[in-house]
């Protein structure tokens, strides 16, 4: 998904100097299988999410993210936790450098996902032994982990 005007008018003045962004990550289970997404500008497999964009609710948030980048809708059931740090720094290929405080909801799917082709170049149904052998951003491992 392109930045949004809130971000664009930040680097606007900040170049592409660290950003600290709100961020919401969606675990989307089916049993012990979880929904993982290729993403178009690493191509490293990752949960769904994004940014909380200003005035918005993080969990208005996650399910619009959902719905931006799979099509599906998602009933929230609960707060895995929130996550930062090191790992979930990223500098994207426009070399904007971003440092994310995620809050990841474990979520129920209540329709089929599909990848947006804009964004996503896949999405896939992974269990944990599967997810370990993935190109994959490393920082999904704890939140996965603090799923019982």
């Amino acid at each position: 998904m392109p930045r949004s005007d809130y971000v664009a008018s930040i680097r606007g003045g900040l170049g592409n100097d660290l950003l600290m962004l709100p961020g919401v990550t969606a675990v989307i289970r089916d049993g012990e299988r979880f929904l993982l997404a290729r993403h178009a500008h690493s191509g490293a497999w990752s949960l769904i999410g994004g940014a909380v964009e200003p005035g918005e609710e993080p969990l208005d948030a996650v399910t619009r993210e959902v719905l931006e980048e799979t099509g599906a809708h998602v009933r929230v059931n609960s707060i895995v936790g929130v996550y930062g740090g090191p790992s979930l720094m990223v500098e994207y290929p426009n070399g904007d450098q971003v440092a994310y405080v995620t809050t990841a909801y474990e979520c129920h799917l209540l329709d089929t996902a599909t990848p947006d082709i804009d964004e996503l170049l896949e999405l896939g149904w992974f269990s944990r032994d599967q997810i370990v052998s993935l190109d994959r951003r490393n920082w999904i491992d704890r939140i996965i982990n603090d799923c019982i």
